[in-house]
C-alpha cells in the first residue's frame, strides 16, 4: 500500500464531496475522512548517553513504514546543570529533534515514551515532563489515546520490567490505553543465546557503563515495536 500525497487527498476529497452531494449520502464523505486520516504518532523521549535516542530512531523508522501514519520524534527538557552533565559524559542533544512542551501532546494521537532507567523508574527529566502536564491531566486531553513505551537500563537489575510498570501509571492517570508488546515478536522475544533488553511491557536495550550499543536484535525489536504499535494506533483513530 503506498501513502498519498497531500495533491491526491485533495482531489480524492473533493471527487467524494461531490458524489455525497449528488447522491445526497454523507456517508461518502465520512467514510472517506475515515480512510485518508492520517494517525499522528509522537515518539517522546530522555537520552543521556545515547542509547535511547538511537532505539526512538528506529522506532521512528518501523512507525512511519506503516501507510498514513506521520511519526515525530520529540525530546523532553534537560533539567540537569552544564557542569553535571559534562562530568558523566553526556552525549550532545541532537539539533534535528525539537524540545517538546507539554500541551503540544495533545496534537498526537498516541505516544511512545522513551526514558533510561534510575533505580528502577524512570529517569526524572520524564517524570518532570509529565508532572508538568496537569492542565491535560484535568482536562484528560489525552483521555483514550493509545501510549507505549521503551527505554534502557545499566544491567539486568536495573529495573527491564520494574521501569515499565512503574511508568504505566503515568499513563493511567491521563487515561491513555497502554499498549505492550506482548510476544507478539516472535522468536526473537524468547531467545536466550544473547542478553537483550525488552519485554511483553515494549522495547528495550542495555547501557552497561555506557559503552555497549543496542545490539541488533534489540534494534530490530524497536522497529518492530515501532510498527506494531502505529498499526494499534491506527486502527483505534479510525474507531
Amino acid at each position: 500500500m503506498v501513502s498519498l500525497t497531500p495533491n491526491l487527498r485533495s482531489f480524492l476529497f473533493f471527487s467524494f464531496l461531490a458524489l455525497s452531494q449528488r447522491y445526497k449520502n454523507p456517508c461518502f464523505v465520512r467514510s472517506f475522512e475515515l480512510s485518508m486520516a492520517v494517525t499522528k504518532i509522537y515518539i517522546v523521549y530522555y537520552s543521556l548517553h545515547g542509547h535511547v535516542e538511537t532505539m526512538a530512531r528506529e522506532i521512528l523508522r518501523g512507525a512511519n513504514a506503516v501507510p498514513d501514519v506521520e511519526a515525530t520524534l520529540w525530546q523532553v527538557p534537560e533539567t540537569l546543570p552544564e557542569k553535571i552533565l559534562e562530568k558523566v559524559k553526556a552525549a550532545p542533544r541532537p539539533d534535528d529533534v525539537a524540545e517538546i512542551r507539554p500541551e503540544q501532546l495533545a496534537e498526537a494521537d498516541g505516544f511512545l515514551f522513551g526514558f533510561p532507567s534510575r533505580f528502577g523508574v524512570m529517569a526524572s527529566q520524564v517524570m518532570t515532563f509529565f508532572d508538568n502536564t496537569n492542565d491535560l491531566w484535568t482536562s484528560q486531553a489525552l483521555a483514550g489515546k493509545p501510549a507505549g513505551i521503551f527505554w534502557s537500563t545499566g544491567f539486568h537489575g536495573g529495573g527491564q520490567e520494574l521501569a515499565a510498570l512503574t511508568a504505566v501509571t503515568s499513563l493511567a492517570h491521563h487515561g491513555m490505553i497502554f499498549v505492550p508488546l506482548g510476544y507478539t515478536f516472535g522468536k526473537g522475544m524468547y531467545e536466550m543465546g544473547e542478553v537483550k533488553g525488552g519485554s511483553p511491557y515494549g522495547s528495550g536495550t542495555y547501557a552497561a557503563d555506557g559503552s555497549r550499543e543496542p545490539t541488533e536484535l534489540e534494534i530490530q525489536l524497536a522497529n518492530y515495536h515501532g510498527k506494531y504499535f502505529a498499526g494499534i494506533a491506527k486502527k483505534l483513530k479510525k474507531r
